[in-house]
């Protein structure tokens, strides 16, 4: 598994999103891509991070830029997530953790002195030749967007 980092193209995939939709990365060629990885549909990390894209969502897209979150929640959990949020971008669903293995994201993390396995929140800037521009490790959930544009433009 190759270690990803800035300026290499991001790791193709294809799976379901919140409708049952496939989605594959290649079909946002040409488009700006946040590429947001979360650990747990409907938790209050998550849900932070999710509504600050959401509500900045017009700003985003008036800018280019198309928003994705991936987690290993499945497709049900996703809708309902979707739906209880009003959340205007698809939400992948990749229960066989195959993208969050090709991101690199899967692996030990620790809470309240447990330790357990999940997904590292990380966000991947992507241009629009499917390059990565800049990775966002351990993101701000309640000022997201900020985070995004600000690494955006100094990258």
């Amino acid at each position: 598994m190759a270690i990803l980092k800035e300026g290499i193209k991001a790791p193709a995939f294809k799976a379901l999103d919140q409708n049952g939709k496939s989605i594959a990365l290649k079909d946002y060629l040409g488009q700006k891509v946040i590429l947001y990885f979360y650990p747990k549909d409907d938790t209050p990390g998550c849900t932070a991070q999710a509504c600050n894209l959401k509500d900045n969502y017009t700003d985003l897209i008036a800018q280019g830029f198309q928003v994705l979150g991936v987690s290993v929640d499945g497709v049900k959990s996703h809708k309902k997530f979707h739906d209880k949020f009003e959340l205007p971008f698809p939400l992948i669903s990749d229960e066989e953790k195959k993208i969050v293995d090709m991101y690199n994201l899967w692996g030990e993390k620790k809470f309240m002195g447990k330790t357990y396995m999940g997904t590292t929140r990380t966000t991947f800037l992507i241009d629009e030749t499917g390059k990565i521009k800049k990775i966002i490790a351990k993101p701000d959930t309640k000022n997201h967007t900020e985070e995004i544009l600000a690494a955006w433009n100094e990258a």
